[in-house]
């Protein structure tokens, strides 16, 4: 289950390159080059990780890093129980094509015929379009009003009737939009359909027949043996996380399990144990959207590339865990990492393992120092073939890139024309016409694209100057949600804002009442009462408009 938080800036996955040796064909080299990746990232002491590498369906690596429980000092061990959060949704999407085998449903059936009373607004939305995070509805954990509910147990009813009222992103089939509601909503169905509720099915249908003795549906008050502790960033380093009701991720993200487990889960979906091959295949073909285009997900698993090859993956992020899964069907090598932590994510870990493994290794990109005079020449406004932009800009010996709507990230050089995204698998290179800087060729773990440059200005948001005096109406805490706020700070003409559990950048007045970001497309516009004092403030980002009422 992917829990959104609402943030005045989105941050990159933090995590420390490890030094990768080309060429190790050795076990021992190969074992050296995933710890080497590990254990720069999950330190002694700290929140940990649980890692399983296998290939050919035998294990070729199985270790553990960091801490289980920080708080009792419990080392983390490979066999930990941790909660895998979306990764959930592979098992809701088995069982729901289990069912569809039996003949108890069809995908294009409407979801109606399960939920009655469920208000489509004269659309037609399918089992399908819940599969594929296409129904257009309401992801409920991007809902303000989630976190007022957080820590309350619901049972599936409820959570129906806190979704269901509100009103639809898109048409059905429209837009991808990775959406936890339809996942709930699929449980609810598996539920109607099975005639069990759904913990019952997983454990009679999967963990029983399967041996996978130490998954479970998520609960806190059960005594779960090798149980990790979750963790998160706090404003003073690593805190425990935040209490969240495991009956609300349901479907979508309930699942608490080993990595050792999820390797019998893996090796019983494409041992086709559970589910006919060609009823696999579909789940494993990327849909295609009402406008012809095609999304990177099918049903309960994701499509990327590692090294040009092929990845049927999926991750997970919930209170206090964030998981990953990764399988190169080809090289027949399944990574899986477990986390008991939300401050430094397994992706792009996992990635790298996944590299590792099939022996084509990232290049290690060590920084190169280029004076200012040379970075001037990339700044520009580059266009790819959809008519996205691409902002390049020069801040003294530091060049910057940002996507439109994007957050703006510095790029480090490795060398002329070649720079690299830190803590990233991300690369940009210049290509060059007549001696100047006409292109950029963009390439990431699932993208590779072209970005010509163009004749426009870079966009400039012009400043204003306010007093010290009149800045200091602003300071204060605003809460845009019970766990959420934004404290704002002035020193002396300088105005910062800090969001709950990220850091604090500066806002720069654009008029007396409405302030900017650098580091990100987003606005602060503060609010007055009828006496003339400021009483709250909107946080515009990524199209929405989120309030918080002045607190202190």
């Amino acid at each position: 289950m992917k829990r959104i938080i609402y943030c005045i800036i989105l941050l990159l996955v933090i995590t420390v390159p490890g030094t990768f040796a080309q060429g190790s064909s050795s076990r021992k080299d190969l074992d050296k080059d995933f710890e080497n990746v590990l254990s720069a990232i999950y330190k002694q002491g700290g929140p940990g990780c649980a890692a399983l590498i296998t290939e050919k369906g035998k294990p070729i690596y199985r270790k553990a890093f960091g801490m289980a429980n920080i708080e009792l000092g419990v080392a983390m061990k490979p066999e930990m129980v941790f909660r895998i959060g979306s990764i959930t949704k592979q098992f809701t999407a088995i069982a729901i094509l289990q069912l569809m085998e039996q003949g108890k449903l069809t995908l294009q059936d409407e979801i109606n015929k399960f939920i009655p009373d469920y208000p489509v607004n004269g659309k037609k939305i399918t089992i399908e379009h819940l599969l594929t995070h296409t129904s257009g509805i309401k992801s409920y954990t991007s809902m303000p009003s989630f976190e007022t509910i957080m820590r309350k147990d619901m049972k599936p009813e409820e959570m129906v009737n806190f979704i269901k009222d509100q009103p639809m992103d898109f048409d059905p089939g429209a837009k991808f939009l990775y959406n936890n509601s339809g996942y709930f909503l699929l449980g609810v169905i598996i539920e109607k359909v099975s005639g069990m509720s759904y913990p019952q099915y997983l454990e009679q249908n999967f963990f029983k027949p399967l041996g996978m003795v130490n998954s479970y549906y998520g609960t806190d008050t059960r005594i779960i043996p090798n149980r990790a502790a979750g963790y998160q960033q706090g404003d003073g380093g690593i805190v425990n996380a935040d209490q969240m009701s495991m009956t609300l991720p349901y479907a979508a993200g309930s699942i608490q399990s080993t990595v050792d487990d999820l390797f019998i889960w893996h090796k019983a979906v494409h041992g086709n144990k559970l589910v006919k091959r060609e009823t696999l295949q579909k789940a494993f073909s990327p849909y295609k959207l009402a406008d012809g285009n095609i999304s990177n997900y099918g049903y309960g698993w994701a499509f990327g590339q590692v090294q040009d090859a092929a990845v049927i993956e999926h991750g997970g992020g919930i209170n206090g865990f964030t998981t990953s899964s990764m399988y190169l069907p080809k090289e027949d090598i399944f990574v899986v990492l477990f986390t008991n932590t939300t401050h430094v994510g397994p992706d792009l870990a996992a990635t790298k393992l996944a590299a590792i493994a099939m022996g084509k290794p990232f290049k290690e990109y060590k920084e190169v120092k280029l004076d200012a005079a040379s970075l001037k020449e990339y700044e520009g406004v580059y266009d790819n073939d959809k008519g996205e932009s691409r902002v390049i800009t020069a801040e003294g010996e530091k060049l910057y890139s940002q996507r439109a709507g994007g957050n703006k990230f510095q790029l480090k050089a490795a060398g002329n024309d070649e720079f690299f995204f830190d803590n990233s698998l991300s690369t940009l290179t210049f290509q060059r016409k007549a001696n100047k800087p006409e292109s950029i060729l963009f390439k990431s773990k699932d993208e590779k694209s072209e970005w010509k440059r163009t004749t426009k200005p870079i966009p400039v948001k012009k400043e204003i100057a306010i007093s010290a005096a009149e800045l200091e109406q602003y300071t204060g805490e605003y809460a845009l949600s019970p766990s959420f706020s934004i404290t704002v700070t002035r020193e002396g003409d300088g105005l910062f804002a800090q969001a709950t559990n990220q850091p604090r950048f500066e806002i720069f007045a654009e008029s007396p009442d409405t302030f900017f970001l650098k580091v990100v497309e987003a606005k602060i516009q503060f609010l007055k009462s009828g006496d003339g004092k400021v009483n709250a403030l909107v946080l515009h980002q990524g199209g929405q408009k989120m309030e918080g009422k002045k607190i202190k």
